[in-house]
């Protein structure tokens, strides 16, 4: 079996702005979580979603799709191999799992999540 989407994020410029937009526009569910400003968004399906501050204001995209891996580093190695530039190495969730980020040979960043 391939690997699902298991998180998505939305990457915006201010957080109180946005939280306000799409609870107003879809009637989401927006609180904020254990992980300071990373507040979590249901939709009312799954996956679910979060959002967060721009870490990087140049980024191209503002939606990453996360996708569930066995394996990040292994994940990671055959995309830098493909063509992908790493932007955040594996980093740990603790109690959750462990989350990195590469951009694809477009620039569109793409999220992996290994669960614990």
């Amino acid at each position: 079996m391939g690997n699902p989407i298991v998180h998505w994020e939305l990457l915006v410029n201010d957080l109180e702005v946005a939280k306000k937009f799409y609870s107003a526009v879809f009637d989401w569910t927006i609180e904020e979580s254990s992980f300071p400003g990373y507040p979590m968004i249901q939709t009312g399906a799954e996956p679910n979603g979060a959002m967060m501050a721009k870490p990087d204001p140049d980024l191209k995209s503002a939606l990453t799709t996360y996708f569930g891996v066995d394996d990040i580093e292994e994940s990671l190695t055959k995309a830098v191999a493909a063509g992908a530039t790493l932007v955040v190495p594996r980093t740990p969730i603790p109690g959750v799992g462990y989350w990195a980020m590469f951009n694809d040979p477009d620039g569109i960043p793409i999220g992996l999540f290994q669960a614990e």
